[in-house]
């Protein structure tokens, strides 16, 4: 036998041995997580136990004088971990020819399911440099932004077509009216938007505008009209609802009360909701109604914003004057920075 088939019996003969070996060790990681398994089932006292929850009535209306209002120099005495409060869901059902006619309307034209397409030949609808209300945060032109192709997008619904904007026609549909968006920095670059849409078809005499204040208002004198916004970034009463001075380091909620917003926006026709960035920036302070001594809880943004949204809710449906109203509430946004 030559050197060359010895070294090639030799070989052959190793592939069996490595096989075995490798059934082996497979079958013993296969009992060891089984086995592993099985010690965890006997034993659910080593798993995280699950959260309880109290259920509790939002703060609807004033109980107590000695509910102090925050304001940015509020703070927490001390603060201990999430207990489960969770806000009790208070509902009313609305008539049921509204909801049918809603729902017939919705048929005929979805507004919200669309697209955004490209049009340079009937937009903008205003320029930038014509609107004396335009905010520097959202002059993107004037500070150097040289793509100007933004400004000639357009939604189109899939099975119709909006009207052209006209805003004689809208200044009719809001005569009497008060429309006030409530919000974050997000939402009053809407409403600016918005008057900037409308303000040029007002005489300079007839329009005039609060100077900037947690509630700012555009008025429209020949149609008695409004157009508002509302600073309420967390919309349920906060330590960061001064609109100028909020940028704070500890972010402290009352996730059971809007008493303070709702008062100013209960009174409005239509209602356009947003809140949602804000929520992104780190772990929130809850300062429940009853609590005293500034004895605060800690939960993670998402979790705080669950609750912030079942109090807003709740607050819509307690009276049954909201059911008049047109309500909208804008979702995810992109930040303006």
């Amino acid at each position: 036998m030559t050197m060359m088939q010895r070294w090639k019996n030799r070989k052959r003969s190793h592939f069996p041995l490595l096989g075995f070996i490798l059934l082996v060790f497979i079958a013993c990681s296969v009992l060891f997580s089984e086995r592993t398994i099985l010690i965890i089932e006997k034993n659910p006292s080593d798993s995280p136990p699950e959260r309880t929850f109290t259920y509790i009535n939002p703060n609807l209306e004033p109980t107590s004088d000695s509910v102090q209002e925050l304001d940015r120099f509020s703070r927490c005495n001390t603060t201990g971990e999430y207990s489960g409060k969770k806000i009790r869901w208070v509902g009313l059902e609305p008539e049921s020819g509204g909801s049918r006619r809603k729902r017939e309307s919705l048929e005929r034209c979805d507004v919200f399911s669309g697209k955004w397409v490209f049009d340079d030949e009937s937009y903008p609808l205003y320029n930038e440099s014509d609107c004396p209300y335009m905010s520097d945060q959202l002059a993107c032109h004037k500070h150097g932004r040289s793509d100007l192709g933004y400004q000639h997008w357009r939604w189109q619904p899939h099975n119709c077509n909006l009207k052209r904007w006209n805003a004689i026609e809208m200044w009719e549909k809001l005569r009497g009216k008060r429309l006030m968006f409530v919000g974050d920095s997000l939402n009053r670059g809407q409403w600016i938007s918005m008057i900037c849409l409308l303000q040029s078809v007002i005489p300079a005499e007839k329009r005039s505008i609060t100077p900037n204040s947690q509630l700012t208002i555009f008025k429209a004198e020949n149609y008695n009209a409004t157009i508002e916004f509302l600073w309420a970034p967390l919309l349920v009463d906060s330590n960061s609802d001064d609109p100028v001075n909020h940028r704070l380091d500890e972010r402290i909620i009352r996730p059971d009360s809007v008493l303070k917003h709702s008062a100013k926006w209960e009174h409005a026709d239509i209602l356009v909701f947003n809140t949602y960035l804000w929520w992104r920036q780190g772990p929130v302070k809850l300062l429940w109604s009853d609590q005293e001594n500034a004895s605060c809880e800690e939960l993670d943004g998402l979790g705080a914003m669950e609750l912030v949204m079942q109090t807003w809710a709740d607050r819509l449906a307690s009276k049954s004057k909201y059911l008049d109203k047109q309500i909208f509430f804008v979702t995810m946004s992109p930040t303006h920075l």
